[in-house]
């Protein structure tokens, strides 16, 4: 998952290595790193490299991608500091292939306009790969909050997602995906009854 909705917690600094002074990170950078997380391709990409480096040829292999096409995609990643490449390893016949591992960068980047669809597009397409539905965990829940309801939920639901987040990768573990959203349930706000206008309940008070 990225929390490219959410302001990251320094929106005013880029990543640096450890013990260096942080970087201003301005508009064009930002604007930058908006528009390379705006791809649903890109975003799969850095999901199969979160835990695991993956030459730019088996990223398409798993991915049933042309492999130039994904190289393209694959740069504007690495230019961008979302992919960072390991050291160059023998591939088959002796070749020379260069692995890439997601930086964990998008998890604290604020996406631009169509970022929320472009994350919905990336978990259909992953969902889709589920052999077995029923294997899914799945909730769905119908709430009425006042604001200070929905601030309470976003902000226990975010910490928790930052807990596990911030928790070292077993290499062992089976890997999963998460998909979280909530959002305005439009139908039943459509069938909620009006409220009146001033005039229109003293019509009704004098009938």
């Amino acid at each position: 998952m990225t929390a490219a909705q959410r302001d990251p917690e320094h929106p005013s600094e880029r990543e640096s290595p450890a013990g260096s002074t942080p970087e201003p990170e301005t508009a064009a950078d930002r604007d930058a790193d908006a528009r390379a997380l705006a791809s649903t391709l890109r975003i799969r990409i850095l999901r199969l490299c979160l835990d695991e480096a993956l030459t730019n040829r088996e990223i398409a292999t798993r991915l049933d991608k042309n492999p130039a096409t994904v190289l393209h995609h694959v740069r504007t990643l690495v230019d961008r500091g979302f992919l960072v490449a390991e050291p160059v390893r023998r591939g088959a016949r002796g070749s020379r292939e260069v692995p890439y591992r997601a930086t964990r960068k998008s998890w604290s980047t604020p996406g631009g306009a169509g970022q929320t669809r472009v994350l919905v597009d990336a978990f259909l397409e992953e969902l889709a790969l589920v052999p077995n539905l029923d294997d899914v965990q799945a909730s769905r829940l119908g709430l009425r909050l006042d604001e200070a309801g929905y601030t309470e939920l976003t902000e226990r639901v975010y910490a928790l997602l930052e807990e596990f987040a911030a928790r070292p990768i077993d290499p062992d573990g089976r890997p999963y995906s998460l998909f979280y959203v909530l959002h305005e349930d439009v139908t039943r706000s459509a069938s909620r009854p009006r409220e009146r206008t001033p005039s229109e309940q003293q019509d009704a008070t004098a009938d």
